[in-house]
């Protein structure tokens, strides 16, 4: 049986997905194929596909052949980091019948609408390649399980990559680029968790054009994040948000309860306006109107990978003050404020709040307030 071609359908038909699992691919040949009696579905509000029981249709695929054992160990352990397994089928490939093994969930799962690998790479490929290039790199240093329940938070770093694709202006700094303009000598992962820490050896161009001298350099890698700071244009209130923070207290604050504006990671796939109202609702309890973006930036360039949308949402605060709110299932225990603006300057001046995106998000508000309080 382990010596049986195997069939894969769905996203493994993606030449791109394909290639960064299997890794060294020559030698295999991919061979169009189907199985019958089944149709390819979406999973019900996911971003892959599943096999549907149809009689009579027929699920389009790939034949692999010229597997090696490691071939079939990376495509073992990617699969089965969603909870695959292998099982023996009959698929038709050039008019003939064939046995094969494929990949078989070992969950139940509720059928969307049918799939088709077009509409899926244009949405979903660039993510799912991402993902899986950081996937793949513990093959051989992890169980499958292991990878199963590090895949979310891979995904949300593989998101983040590709939106930082989508380059910022680069009208004032340097137009140099990581294509042509620094040269990578080994990478390094030491870390990950929910965090990673990326440690690489490079150099890269020097202002005069000349390349550096070899250097190592170390960040944190992580999800990008929204953050919003809610106002009621009516009443000239803000709402910040107090929890426990890591940050200050890893530094030796004494107080480490931080005022702080609404925030959250965006999922994958996710809008980044969309993030915005789903975290007012679950560190506020509050609906959101209109949002207003602030800016998008590198709270710490020289130390992390994140990326952050900030955002100043119109609501109404009357009776939010005090609300204690947050997820059980992330041990979130957040506190609402609603002060007056003029307080929260107060506090910003006294260095009260601390919290940079809090404090960018506050300048905003100086500058477009009387806008707004007119608009309302």
């Amino acid at each position: 049986m382990s010596g049986l071609p195997i069939f894969v359908f769905g996203t493994l038909c993606h030449d791109a997905l394909r290639d960064v699992v299997l890794g060294d691919a020559s030698g295999v040949v991919a061979v169009p194929a189907c199985l019958g009696d089944y149709q390819t579905h979406w999973v019900e509000g996911q971003d892959y596909p599943m096999l549907v029981p149809t009689p009579g249709a027929q699920a389009d695929g790939l034949i692999l052949d010229g597997l090696t054992d490691t071939h079939r160990a990376r495509l073992d352990f990617f699969e089965g980091g969603f909870g695959y397994d292998l099982i023996e089928v009959d698929v038709t490939s050039g008019g003939e019948t064939r046995k094969a093994l494929r990949f078989q969930p070992d969950h139940d799962a509720r059928p969307g609408v049918a799939w088709r690998l077009s509409d899926w790479a244009d949405l979903h490929a660039p993510l799912w390649v991402a993902a899986a290039r950081e996937a793949m790199g513990y093959f051989g240093r992890i169980t499958g399980a292991e990878l199963a329940a590090r895949m979310p938070l891979i995904r949300l770093r593989a998101a983040a990559r590709v939106r930082a694709e989508a380059s910022l202006p680069a009208t004032l700094r340097s137009d140099m680029d990581t294509s042509t303009d620094i040269d990578v000598f080994a990478t390094r992962q030491p870390y990950v968790d929910y965090f990673a820490v990326g440690e690489v050896d490079l150099t890269f161009r020097r202002f005069n054009g000349t390349m550096s001298a070899p250097v190592t350099r170390a960040a944190f890698r992580m999800g990008d994040a929204v953050t919003v700071l809610p106002y009621d244009p009516v009443a000239d209130t803000v709402l910040l948000v107090e929890q426990f923070r890591m940050g200050p207290y890893m530094r030796g604050d004494p107080k480490p309860w931080l005022l702080e504006p609404i925030a959250g990671r965006v999922d994958p796939g996710e809008a980044v306006e969309t993030t915005a109202r789903r975290e007012a609702l679950e560190e506020a309890d509050l609906n959101v109107t209109k949002l207003h973006y602030v800016s998008g930036h590198y709270p710490s360039p020289g130390a992390v990978t994140e990326f952050i949308y900030a955002y100043v949402a119109e609501a109404d605060l009357l009776a939010k003050d005090g609300t204690v709110a947050g997820l059980a299932s992330e041990a979130e225990d957040i506190r609402s404020h609603v002060i007056s603006f003029d307080h929260f300057m107060r506090l910003v001046e006294t260095g009260e709040v601390a919290a940079g995106p809090l404090v960018t998000s506050a300048y905003w508000l100086a500058l477009n307030r009387a806008r707004l309080r007119g608009d309302a």
